[in-house]
């Protein structure tokens, strides 16, 4: 009633794209690779995030 569902959904999104940075972050990946996925999920955070779910570092 009181809530947007643009602001709900925006903030859903939010948590998305924290996680898959936080997730980026704390991968065993090289640094470079970090930086990489990082840059991309906040310069695109759409695709970024589409991408780094599918392509991204594991673990």
């Amino acid at each position: 009633m009181g809530i947007e569902v643009g602001g709900l959904l925006g903030l859903i999104w939010l948590i998305v794209v924290v996680y898959a940075i936080v997730k980026t972050a704390g991968s065993s990946a090289g640094v470079g690779s970090k930086v990489l996925w990082i840059v991309l999920i906040l310069v695109l955070p759409v695709i970024g995030v589409i991408l780094w779910f599918l392509l991204g570092p594991k673990r």
